[in-house]
């Protein structure tokens, strides 16, 4: 065995086992895990990084059809959400952009079965997250993220987001939102460094966990 493969079957033993959250019709909505705190976003820029060989995710235009079109596919019951840009920052070269969309019912796949979710009746809108490489928008996986939504001294939503895949919308991070009403609020990503091998143009990159925040008016749809 040379010295690549082995290296790489080391590499395919430590990678870890991961949730992953598989959207019915477009894109999608989620559950919870573990938590942390919140800080102000951060925004920088990076040279001479090159692209992995995944897709680019689409606009947001494209992202508000795939939405209309879930919604109806999904047969979830739930008021369609035109598609609204939370906040973007950069972070080393990453791009975070946090979305709110139409919730839709999704699939957990967890290597061996699936367990279908389907968005609650209260559910305000479903929050996506994409990480994307700031200059060739190519989507960067691996990572994870938790976002923490507050109106005040109220924290109506303090979860996990699933990584997910999408038909229309790609790589993703997404949960449902629940939340009491029209108003302005304030939304925290902790975003985790991507836990995988990298090219050396990501080697000194996204070691430790960032958090952006962001601030954002919400109309609850009647």
């Amino acid at each position: 065995m040379t010295r690549f493969s082995r290296l790489h079957a080391t590499v395919r033993r430590a990678a870890p086992l991961a949730l992953i959250a598989v959207v019915v019709a477009g894109c999608a909505s989620g559950g919870s895990a573990a938590k942390s705190g919140a800080s102000p976003a951060a925004v920088s820029s990076m040279s001479g990084m090159s692209g992995m060989s995944m897709a680019a995710t689409p606009n947001a235009a494209g992202g508000a059809a795939a939405s209309s079109e879930a919604a109806a596919a999904g047969d979830s019951g739930v008021t369609p959400v035109p598609t609204q840009v939370l906040g973007t920052a950069v972070w080393q070269g990453m791009k975070i952009t946090a979305m709110a969309m139409t919730p839709v019912p999704f699939d957990i796949y967890n290597g061996t079965s699936m367990q279908l979710v389907k968005p609650p009746k209260s559910v305000s809108f479903h929050l996506m997250v994409l990480l994307n490489d700031a200059q060739t928008n190519v989507v960067i996986p691996y990572a994870s993220v938790w976002g923490t939504i507050k109106q005040g001294s109220k924290t109506p939503f303090d979860e996990s987001l699933w990584p997910m895949i999408s038909r229309y919308m790609g790589p993703h991070y997404g949960n449902d939102v629940v939340l009491p009403g029209s108003g302005s609020y304030q939304l925290s990503l902790l975003i985790s460094p991507p836990v995988s091998a990298r090219h050396v143009e990501y080697q000194g990159v996204w070691l430790k966990a960032h958090t952006v925040t962001f601030t954002f008016r919400w109309n609850q749809p009647s």
